[in-house]
């Protein structure tokens, strides 16, 4: 048997292996765990199976991507789990984006790192590959390390207290186990990622096999600041500690003493070769997503479920600015906007040039088409019959060349960012200027302003840049940049959390109707397309009731649950 045949069972076992997540059966059925550690492949398919647990969101949540559930976006499908999520219907019981599994990846790692320690091949000194497995193997436990971290990270922001193993458990100890603060796991979370870090190489390129997509000191490092972010901003710092942000804006500024990386103008979604992404998570071929995203016209009759799209919001289409920084509303008596080139007739030409990567839009050109949403245009259709249910459709992630044309089809690969340098400049604005009290501030430790750096991300995205003098306004911006520039990569959702803004933004989701007069004049028309519930317990998520009917230990619930 294929050992990727061998470690696709182990997985699959491993997971019907007991009653909680945090336990570990380490017997496979087919090998030992001492016959998959004799051989250096086997192993490192073990590793492997260790990176297949990183989060990513082509439709995470019943089909939806996470942004569906905060006010980007909203998901065709008005029975999808997710409305849940909007609705007031999510609890302990019915926790619909339960996170949970993400121990069975944290497992992996431990039983990783444990069984690593015995591996030795000094029985294959002589073999030619010897070497280069050698120099593989030394990076094998501080790739599965910051692995780990992610996963500890990816639980602490959705659960905040939470357990923390750093080994394998027994049925017993998974079921007695208590929780670790957040602020102890961050801590954990940034010593594992500094040690990491000085052991693990810039790149593959000239290592072994030259491989991409394998943990970096750079994604290390990018672990470390995201965890400090999140351990300064409001959620988990309501007295505005200014030592976690500056703590946060020096791990931030870390990453861009290193020069590793650079902003990329281009496309960044599905662009292995981008020098601004630290990390993607790599996939195969598939036209899953388009399936599901595609305006209907467009799938050729393939799309079986009508309404399966996550469709954008007017609130996110307000975000964006003009091409020459005028801010765009619509209202309930139209367009609204004091550039004097914006066309309320066009009112989509002429944006932020991250609108057209993120959003499809009416008289947008598409697969050598033009999208139509005004009522009679082609792409204008009930919400049943998979028509937007906001008169916008998404644009980020999508493959265009993917077809459905029978005879013709045609599949992409979709790699998911798991972080961009970006994220690194917005994150040294936001803690430098939460931390000094002024966005203009430099001093020897930080050199740059937050200024400079949330400039740094406008000018690369095409927009002009700012002078924001106000902290509070500044914020604003900041925040508004944030939104852009990573629409649908996963963010605004954790972004208002962390904010604490949910109760302010999380109420109201609007789209656009749009009709067309005989002349061809168009009436743009914002409509309350849904009223959603709010409540503070939202800002964590709640700890699964399974979970606590098996331990005890897990108590308490978070607040509000």
């Amino acid at each position: 048997m294929k050992v990727r045949h061998i470690i696709l069972v182990c997985s699959s076992i491993l997971a019907l292996a007991s009653c909680n997540y945090l336990d570990y059966d380490e017997t496979s059925g087919l090998n030992t765990r001492e016959d998959i550690y004799k051989y250096f492949e086997k192993t490192k398919q073990m590793l492997t199976h260790v990176y297949t647990y990183m989060p990513q969101d082509f439709g995470t949540i019943g089909g939806a991507m996470r942004d569906a559930a905060c006010d980007d976006a909203e998901y065709g499908a008005t029975g999808g789990i997710i409305q849940d999520m909007t609705n007031s219907n999510w609890s302990s019981i019915k926790t619909r984006d339960d996170s949970w599994t993400l121990y069975e990846g944290i497992r992996a790692a431990n039983e990783f790192l444990q069984s690593l320690q015995d591996v030795d091949l000094s029985r294959y000194e002589y073999n030619p590959n010897y070497d280069n497995w050698m120099k593989q193997l030394a990076l094998f436990p501080y790739e599965a390390r910051v692995l780990r971290a992610d996963y500890f990270f990816e639980l602490a922001r959705r659960y905040g207290d939470i357990a923390m193993p750093l080994a394998t458990l027994t049925t017993e100890e998974a079921n007695t186990i208590g929780k670790t603060s957040f602020e102890e796991v961050i801590s954990f979370i940034v010593s594992e990622c500094e040690d990491a870090a000085k052991n693990l190489p810039a790149t593959y390129v000239g290592q072994p096999n030259n491989e991409t997509g394998r943990i970096t000191k750079g994604f290390a490092m990018a672990v470390k600041s995201k965890a400090l972010l999140y351990a300064a901003s409001k959620l988990h710092n309501p007295s505005n500690n200014t030592a976690k942000w500056e703590a946060s804006a020096k791990a931030a500024y870390d990453i861009i003493k290193t020069n590793l990386y650079q902003l990329d103008p281009n496309e960044k979604a599905n662009n292995i070769t981008s020098p601004e992404v630290v990390l993607f998570r790599m996939n195969g071929n598939s036209a899953v997503f388009e399936r599901n995203n595609f305006p209907i016209r467009f799938t050729e009759g393939t799309r079986t479920t009508p309404a399966t799209a996550t469709f954008p919001s007017q609130n996110l289409v307000d975000a964006f600015q003009t091409i020459n920084g005028y801010s765009v509303t619509l209202t309930d008596t139209g367009w609204e906007c004091e550039d004097p080139e914006f066309n309320p007739q066009n009112p989509y030409a002429n944006r932020d040039p991250r609108f057209a990567r993120t959003v499809l839009a009416n008289g947008m050109e598409f697969k050598s088409s033009e999208i139509a949403v005004y009522k009679g245009g082609t792409d204008y259709t009930s919400v049943s019959e998979g028509g937007s249910p906001t008169g916008y459709f998404l644009r980020k992630y999508i493959q265009e060349s993917t077809s459905f044309e029978p005879d013709k089809t045609v599949t992409n690969k979709h790699h998911w960012i798991i972080y961009r340098y970006a994220e690194t400049l917005l994150t040294y604005a936001e803690s430098m200027v939460m931390a000094f009290n002024n966005p203009k501030y430099t001093n020897a430790d930080f050199p740059q302003s937050a200024e400079w750096a949330l400039n740094e991300v406008r000018k690369n995205a095409g927009m002009p840049t700012v002078s924001i003098t106000d902290p509070t306004e500044f914020m604003k911006a900041l925040q508004n940049e944030w939104r852009v520039e990573f629409a649908f990569e996963d963010h605004r959702f954790w972004d208002v959390r962390r904010w604490q803004i949910a109760e302010n933004t999380q109420k109201e989701l609007y789209g656009v109707n749009i009709e067309r007069a005989a002349d061809g004049k168009l009436d743009f028309q914002r409509v309350l397309y849904k009223s959603r519930t709010w409540h503070q317990r939202m800002y964590l998520y709640p700890i699964p009731q399974n979970e606590l009917f098996k331990n005890k230990n897990l108590n308490p619930q978070n607040t509000g649950w």
